[in-house]
């Protein structure tokens, strides 16, 4: 099978944990005869700098062109740290998502049996969690109406949602939840909120098509706390995009890193794959960043991407591998810390040989 992938590194730690992706994509499509190209291309401050925008045209025309997209991560401090910047970074990863039609982030939780005493949980709590967060991408607050007034001293920003965005990410919502314990909780504060009340009426007008799945509905501050007191109890979960944001990042911490998750962000066009965790600029360069949610982000990638679940599962067992034999980065050793590269150059290893 041909495989034309656009790769982009972005900023921080991104070009050093997607090499290491690289090297185990490329060492299932020699185990599978399968034919790999690949281009990369710029994005985040690394785009800035060179070109003055965070996602170029030929950044998206790449990734129009490609059959999935591998995505680092962007962030730099001198933007972060700089509030009257008028272009940044991340407004390249919302312009992405926005150009490229990226409606749904599809972010599994699960634990690792041999890293289980690393979750600051109880290990009763999170061993056998296994659960999918789905978040709405391209509306909501983070696309609303936004600006200042009064001189500058009142910001406003607006959440809209219609009917179709929520009516789209909901029946993905139920056809994973499907294919999998077939139970779905909807996350919203309707009790406050009219965007939440609207994604509520919607809900439940399309839960009687699914009577096969349980639905349940949760307001987002409940949410926040049943993840931690039994994030057991969930199976798909889905939600708009702030609280997609948020709960995502909570739920990540229960695996003990963030290192550890991958994500896939679905849509109408070409879908990309990346890490949930950011560009950790501070260890930028060192060769001692985790690769391994950036590895498993390239599993998705080919399970989602070119439904070739064979290759996705032997990047996982060599995930799992890896772990059980202690090859990780720092975050996570216990004993002698791998760097980057040799975690990446262990994986690879282990795909050719299996």
């Amino acid at each position: 099978m041909k495989l034309n992938l656009a790769v982009l590194p972005g900023d921080g730690i991104g070009p050093e944990i997607t090499e290491q992706a690289m090297k185990a994509v490329k060492a299932v499509a020699v185990k599978f005869n399968h034919e790999l190209e690949y281009k990369y291309a710029l994005t985040g401050a690394a785009a800035i700098d060179k070109v003055g925008e965070p996602y170029p045209d030929d950044t998206h025309e790449l990734c129009m062109k490609s059959d999935a997209v591998l995505f680092g991560a962007i962030g730099d401090p001198k933007y972060d740290n700089n509030p009257k910047a008028t272009v940044r970074p991340e407004q390249g990863l919302l312009l992405m998502r926005k150009k490229l039609g990226l409606y749904a982030n599809i972010r599994p939780v699960e634990t690792f049996e041999s890293l289980l005493h690393k979750s600051p949980l109880r290990r009763e709590l999170v061993e056998g969690a296994d659960f999918v967060a789905i978040r709405e991408l391209t509306g909501g607050i983070y696309f609303g109406e936004k600006g200042r007034k009064d001189d500058g001293n009142t910001a406003f920003d607006t959440c809209t949602y219609t009917r179709a965005e929520i009516e789209r990410i909901l029946k993905l919502g139920y056809e994973f939840a499907l294919k999998r314990n077939k139970k779905l909780t909807v996350v919203d504060k309707a009790n406050v909120l009219e965007s939440s009340r609207l994604w509520r009426e919607v809900a439940q007008e399309m839960a009687p098509n699914y009577p096969d799945v349980k639905t349940e509905y949760m307001f987002v501050d409940n949410a926040a706390m049943q993840i931690i007191q039994w994030p057991k109890n969930f199976d798909v979960m889905v939600t708009e995009n702030m609280f997609g944001d948020i709960l995502t990042d909570e739920a990540s911490v229960i695996t003990g890193s963030l290192g550890l998750l991958p994500s896939a962000s679905m849509g109408i066009h070409t879908s990309v794959f990346e890490p949930i965790h950011g560009s950790y600029p501070q260890a930028a360069g060192k060769d001692i960043a985790n690769p391994i949610a950036t590895i498993l982000s390239a599993a998705m990638m080919f399970e989602y991407a070119f439904n070739l679940m064979d290759e996705g599962k032997l990047i996982r067992d060599a995930v799992n591998a890896s772990l059980a034999e202690k090859v990780v980065t720092e975050d996570i050793a216990e004993g002698k810390a791998f760097k980057t590269s040799e975690v990446g150059d262990w994986i690879a290893n282990y795909i050719g040989k299996a």
